[in-house]
Parts: structure tokens; C-alpha cells; sequence
């Protein structure tokens, strides 16, 4: 039941429920338990069930052109922050009182994902209020948490709908979850099911026993790819802003006059950021098993290194003088530090990472990079003045 798409906690498509990674995906905090029950008007509901606590609505795993062109959108971070469900209790199929009852986040991407995985399935699904955040952001935020779902149970009348009592949560969701005082308040167990959803009809056929592949958590490449979009798409505004700077910039000093620079050395300058931004956005969420050391600001150092080199390679610098040797300083600390910074924002939407381990690494990671790329900036605007 996890999916990544959100804020760069993004984030991972086939998840039970999201992971959605980053960052921006972990944005919101706790709320109250709401009285109301899911809206019938909502896009994707196909119709109702009645129950002994009221009409639920009901869905198909089938998903619509509207889901997935919202899918498309929120992957591109449009309207990512508001992508969400009404919670509370659903039908897929045509459940009853001993259907199982599998819970989700109302991250729609998360809700979608879960649904379509589990064609020809009758069940209830429980959608818990993390503020449209994807479940592995919203357990670590508190909104999936256990006074969410103890509340939760209460509002949507679960006890009066269902004869048993036991809950199928998504395993991305367990740190936010004390099971016990689950089981204490609402009478309700806790099992935790595996980490792809398309695993889940395998697991309830066998008796909801979960295999090891089950538990294992990947990181594939296909899964860092869907998280490229929204990486990319937050470095827009930025970029739009530094691009024409930059470009502005390369008008002062140098031979020609303000106009030749700007488009000699200041289409370098923007031809330079926007690899950089590359680097750190794409390649190494790509390259990411791959790159040496563990944290991922150096990995991101190591790659700008690499491609400050290379972009520096189609540019003829006479380094025989000190203004040819300045420049290729610039970009040498430039280039790095963008890289290194958008790669040190990808901890957010990865599993390799740990909150300690990114506090400890943005501690030494943030000052370098801002010293690197401010640095490499004033030696730029310094030395083209006084060429």
C-alpha cells in the first residue's frame, strides 16, 4: 500500500501504501478525527453499500482516465499537495461482515494503487486522515498514526459493519502505530501486510502469511525514476530565477562588450547550472546504488566533479593565463555544490537513509555546498571585473 509521489518523500509505485519521497511529501500534521463519512460524490465512487453503520461508498479496482491523469499530474507536482480522498470506510466489490478490512493513507495515489492492485477482491478499506500524505511520510509525521486509526474505527462504525476484529495495515506505516494500544482502545488486532500491494492477493489466499521477498523493501530503478518529475519540477522557480542571473552576469568584464559576453559567457554560465541541475536531479537518482560514498551529498559532489570536468572539456580555457585558470575554479565549485545539494534533497525520497543520519550529514553537507557555490560565484563576478 505504499506509493511514493509526494514531496520528495516520493514516493514508489507498486507500494502497498505511499512512500512518496521527500521533503515535500512530508508536509502537514496530526488533525482531528472527523465525524463524516466519505462523500458519494467523489469521481472514483461507483456506487454505495448500506451497512448497520450507514451508507459506505463503494469503488472499483478498475481505475479511470481521471485517475490516472491525476496520477500523471501529482507525479509532476501539480496539485500534488492536495491529491487526497475523503476518509473513512469504503467498499471495493461487495464486502461483507467477514471481508477483510485493509487500511490506507488518503493520499489518493496510495488509495489508487491499493484498489487496483486487488481486481475481483471484496473488502473494506479503512482511509485514514494523514492530510494527503503518503503512508511512510505520514507515519513518520504522527498522521498515521495510532489516535488517527483508533479514532478512525470509532467515526466510520467499523465494530457495527465487520464481525471480527482485525486490521490489515500497510507495513510502511508500523512506526507510526502502537498495536497494542490499538488492540487496548478499540478492541481491534494489528497485522501488518507486505510491502507491495500487487503481494496482498497472494497474502490473504495464504492465510495472511507474508513471505521474506514480501517484507524486503526495493528501491529499483524504475522506482527512483518515478521519482525524477517532482524533483525536477521544484528546481523550476529557482531556476528561473538563477538562469537569467547568471546569463546577466557573463556581461560583465571580458573582452567584448556587455551584449557579446552575456551571449558568449553568459550561455556558458547557464549551459554550466542547468548540468549541474541534471546532475543532482536526474542522473543521480539514477546512478544512486552505483555512486560512492554512503551519503549522499559526497555522491552528489563526486558526480558535479565529473560533469564540471566534462562541461568544462567544451569550453576552450586558456590556462596558461590566471583569468582562464579562475574560471575553470568557478565552475569547479559551482557545479559540485548544486549537485551535491539536490542530491542530499533525494535522501527524502530513498530508503537507504535514516532522519539521524540525514541531520548528521546535512550538518557538515549544507555549509560546504553553500561555501562552494558562493565562493565559486564571488571569484567569478570578482574576476571578470577587474579582467
Amino acid at each position: 500500500m505504499n506509493q511514493a509521489g509526494q514531496p520528495s518523500c516520493q514516493q514508489k509505485e507498486t507500494i502497498f501504501l505511499p512512500s512518496f519521497t521527500g521533503s515535500a511529501c512530508c508536509s502537514g500534521g496530526v488533525g482531528e478525527t472527523q465525524p463524516s463519512r466519505p462523500r458519494l460524490d467523489q469521481g472514483f465512487v461507483t456506487g454505495s453499500v448500506s451497512t448497520p453503520a450507514g451508507i459506505v461508498p463503494r469503488v472499483a479496482s478498475a481505475l479511470r482516465w481521471r485517475d490516472r491523469w491525476g496520477t500523471f499530474k501529482a507525479r509532476w507536482g501539480v496539485g500534488r499537495m492536495d491529491y487526497a480522498v475523503d476518509p473513512g470506510l469504503y467498499a471495493l466489490g461487495n464486502p461483507d461482515r467477514e471481508s477483510p478490512v485493509l487500511v490506507t493513507a488518503n493520499y489518493k495515489m496510495s488509495f489508487d494503487e491499493l484498489r487496483s492492485d486487488l481486481p475481483g477482491r471484496d473488502l473494506w478499506i479503512l482511509v485514514l486522515d494523514t492530510k494527503g500524505i503518503n503512508v511512510w511520510c505520514a507515519a513518520g509525521k504522527g498522521t498515521f498514526g495510532t489516535e488517527e486509526l483508533v479514532g478512525r474505527i470509532e467515526s466510520s462504525g467499523l465494530k457495527e459493519v465487520v464481525s471480527h476484529r482485525s486490521l490489515i495495515l500497510p507495513q510502511m506505516g508500523a512506526p507510526g502505530v502502537a498495536a497494542h494500544t490499538v488492540k487496548k482502545l478499540s478492541g481491534f488486532g494489528v497485522r501488518y501486510g507486505p510491502i507491495l500491494a500487487r503481494d496482498i492477493p497472494a497474502y490473504l489466499d495464504d492465510g495472511g502469511r507474508a513471505t521474506d521477498a514480501m517484507r524486503l523493501k526495493t528501491f529499483t530503478l524504475r522506482e527512483r525514476a518515478v521519482l525524477i518529475p517532482v524533483e525536477l519540477v521544484e528546481t523550476i522557480k529557482p531556476t528561473l530565477i538563477i538562469a537569467p542571473v547568471l546569463f546577466l552576469l557573463g556581461g560583465i568584464g571580458g573582452p567584448a562588450g556587455f551584449w557579446m559576453n552575456t551571449l558568449n559567457d553568459g550561455s556558458f554560465a547557464v549551459l554550466a547550472f542547468l548540468s549541474a541541475v541534471i546532475g543532482g536531479a536526474v542522473i543521480h537518482p539514477l546512478l544512486l546504488p552505483y555512486l560512492p560514498p554512503r551519503a549522499f551529498s559526497a555522491k552528489g559532489l563526486l558526480l558535479g566533479a565529473i560533469i564540471a570536468v566534462a562541461v568544462l572539456s567544451l569550453r576552450a580555457f586558456d590556462l596558461s593565463l590566471w583569468t582562464g585558470r579562475m574560471e575553470a575554479m568557478v565552475w569547479l565549485l559551482i557545479i559540485p555544490a548544486v549537485t551535491a545539494y539536490l542530491a542530499m534533497n533525494f535522501t527524502g525520497c530513498s530508503t537507504y537513509t535514516s532522519l539521524s543520519g540525514v541531520k548528521r550529514e546535512m550538518r557538515w553537507a549544507l555549509p560546504l555546498e553553500i561555501g562552494m557555490g558562493a565562493g565559486g560565484l564571488v571569484i567569478w563576478i570578482v574576476s571578470r571585473a577587474i579582467a
